[in-house]
């Protein structure tokens, strides 16, 4: 039986393992002619923990893009622990994770978010998910995904119509009647059968990777209009509202001593508003 320090450390190695590979596969799309940046950060007690952020701007392919992994630790502020499974009493925590977010130059490809994370309060758990947000409609786009998701899902006896459901619910914008994006899946609070989640969280990053490049690849030549690209403005303007707003992985990272620049990397590097 593994003990929980072991299991934290599995899991940061995992996260920091896949960060790499994510980083090589995007520059391998952008033709190895523009790398990530590096920044290692740290909170205030250099013993609770930091992380390292990678950054991607200015690309054939990508305007944006962070690859982000953090480690952290200490105690939740008191009005934030009844949000937290397990930190309600003491407001204790250790939490590892990665997270990736992804703004296209061309518009017709979807912008692309994903991100799993380990966490340890009273309680063990994992949680993450992916989703995607075009700024213009692809049935067939849609159904590669959604195709994708579904088969890592059913290969880890996880439950895809619920996680789907909850990606549906959780991505949506109440103040604008609306959804953010098409889609994917989202879950959290998985504490039975360590090894088994484990084993999901890396073929589900595995599978980032892999839908990742799909969707890129099949639209990457696509030539686009100026009102294209204005669209594709507007829709990140909803992507801004979202994280600012209703984002757990943002109140989370604000809550747990994060460093800011790492927690906003999700914000796009232009967006509109009418």
């Amino acid at each position: 039986m593994m003990n929980s320090n072991f299991r934290k450390k599995i899991a940061e190695s995992w996260f920091e393992y896949l960060q790499i590979q994510i980083c090589k596969s995007f520059e391998m799309l952008e033709n190895k002619k523009i790398k990530f940046s590096k920044r290692h950060w740290y909170k205030k007690k250099v013993k609770e923990g930091g992380g390292t952020s990678c950054l991607l701007t200015g690309g054939n392919i990508f305007d944006k893009v962070g690859v982000n992994k953090s480690t952290v630790s200490g105690t939740f502020p008191k009005k934030f622990r009844s949000k937290i499974l397990g930190a309600e009493k003491k407001g204790k925590y250790w939490a590892s994770g990665l997270s990736v977010v992804a703004h296209m130059k061309n518009p017709k490809i979807p912008a692309i978010h994903f991100n799993t994370r380990f966490i340890v309060t009273s309680k063990e758990w994992f949680g993450g998910g992916m989703d995607v947000t075009p700024s213009q409609e692809d049935a067939k786009e849609k159904t590669i995904v959604h195709k994708e998701l579904k088969k890592i899902c059913l290969q880890n006896k996880k439950n895809y119509k619920k996680y789907k459901k909850w990606c549906d619910e959780y991505f949506y914008l109440p103040h604008r009647n609306e959804p953010r994006g098409i889609g994917g899946i989202f879950f959290d609070y998985e504490t039975k059968d360590w090894n088994n989640n484990f084993k999901f969280i890396r073929e589900l990053g595995l599978a980032f990777i892999d839908i990742s490049n799909k969707l890129i690849s099949r639209k990457k030549n696509l030539k686009y209009s100026k009102k294209d690209k204005e669209k594709q403005l507007f829709k990140r303007g909803r992507y801004v509202e979202f994280n600012l707003l209703f984002d757990r992985g943002t109140k989370f990272g604000l809550n747990s001593g994060g460093n800011i620049d790492s927690i906003l990397m999700s914000l796009p590097p232009e967006a509109k508003w009418k």
